[in-house]
C-alpha cells in the first residue's frame, strides 16, 4: 500500500495531540500557543517534501516494507511531534526510524529505542503507559512532547547537513507553540540542536558550550535547563552503554525540576 492519504492524515495528526484546547504563555517565544496552532504546523510538516534523498527513501521504505509489517500501511511522511500542548518537559531525538515511526506516524513508536523511551517516560510519570506500539494503542503524555530536529527517516539514520537546515524551521516553529522548563536531549545530535534553537532565540548561554555527557544538566536563562542524555538506541542499549537506570535518573530529573519551574 502507498504510504498514508492527506485526508486520513488529518485525523492521525490531530490524535498525536494530547489536552487539546488549553492555551498558556510562551516564554522563550512571543507568541500564544494552542492545540489548534501546534495541529496546523503538523499538517504542514507532513507535507514537506524539501529534501529529495529524504523522500525518496521513507516512501521507498513505506513502499518495500520489512517482512514483519508487510500487511501495515506505512505512514511515509515526515513527522511532527507528539505529546500535551502544555508540556514542561521537551524531549528531543535524532529522527524517524525506517520501520519505527516513518512505520506508524508518531515519535519513537514500533522501535526498540522508543520502548525505552516510553517505559522511562511512564516510570517518570510524563506517559499513560509503558508501550508505544502505533497510533491509537492509547498512549498520552502529560507535561511532555517528543519531537526531533529532523523529521523524515534518513538512509543509515544520518541525515546531511543540508537536510537538517531544511528541517530547521520546522523544529523551530514548533519549539515556539510550546512553553518548556526542561529539555532533555537524547544524544549529542539533539543536544546541539537544542543548544543552536535557544541561542538564536536571544538567551544568555554558557561559552564555550558545556561538553556533551549523559546526565549532564546545564541551566540556561529564563530559567530553562537542558540535561544530556545518551540516546536509547540499540547501540547503546546493548551495549550496556545505556542502562534503564540511567535512563530513569535523567527523567526522574526532567520531572523533578518541571515541577519546581515556575509556570
Amino acid at each position: 500500500m502507498a504510504p498514508s492519504t492527506q485526508t486520513g492524515s488529518r485525523t492521525i495528526l490531530r490524535s498525536l495531540l494530547a489536552n487539546e484546547g488549553r492555551r498558556h504563555s510562551r516564554s522563550v517565544g512571543t507568541r500564544m500557543s494552542s492545540a489548534e496552532e501546534l495541529a496546523e504546523l503538523a499538517e504542514s510538516i507532513a507535507g514537506c517534501r524539501r529534501c529529495p534523498r529524504l523522500v525518496q527513501w521513507r516512501e521507498q521504505v513505506a513502499t518495500e516494507k520489512r517482512a514483519a509489517f508487510a500487511e501495515e500501511e506505512y505512514w511515509g511522511r515526515p513527522l511532527p511531534g507528539f505529546g500535551d500542548t502544555a508540556a514542561r518537559v521537551v524531549v528531543v531525538g535524532l529522527a524517524p526510524a525506517a520501520h519505527g515511526a516513518n512505520r506508524t506516524g508518531r515519535m519513537f513508536t514500533g522501535d526498540r529505542s522508543g520502548d525505552w523511551l516510553y517505559r522511562a517516560m511512564f516510570r517518570a510519570g510524563l506517559a499513560s503507559q509503558p508501550t508505544s506500539i502505533r497510533i491509537g494503542d492509547g498512549l498520552s503524555l502529560s507535561g511532555a512532547w517528543v519531537t526531533a530536529p529532523v523529521r523524515c527517516a534518513p538512509p543509515g539514520n544520518k541525515p546531511t547537513t543540508e537536510e537538517r537546515d531544511n528541517c530547521r524551521s520546522w523544529f523551530d516553529a514548533e519549539l515556539d507553540l510550546l512553553d518548556p522548563a526542561v529539555f532533555v536531549a537524547l544524544g549529542d545530535y539533539a543536544y546541539r540542536s537544542v543548544w543552536r534553537y535557544l541561542a538564536d532565540r536571544g538567551l544568555s548561554m554558557p561559552r564555550p558550550r558545556p561538553a556533551f555527557a549523559h546526565g549532564r544538566e546545564v541551566r540556561i536563562s529564563d530559567g530553562l535547563v537542558v540535561i544530556a542524555s545518551y540516546h536509547p538506541s540499540q547501540q547503546n542499549t546493548f551495549t550496556g552503554r545505556l542502562t534503564e537506570d540511567m535512563l530513569d535518573a535523567v527523567f526522574s530529573r526532567a520531572s523533578e525540576l518541571a515541577q519546581e519551574a515556575p509556570q
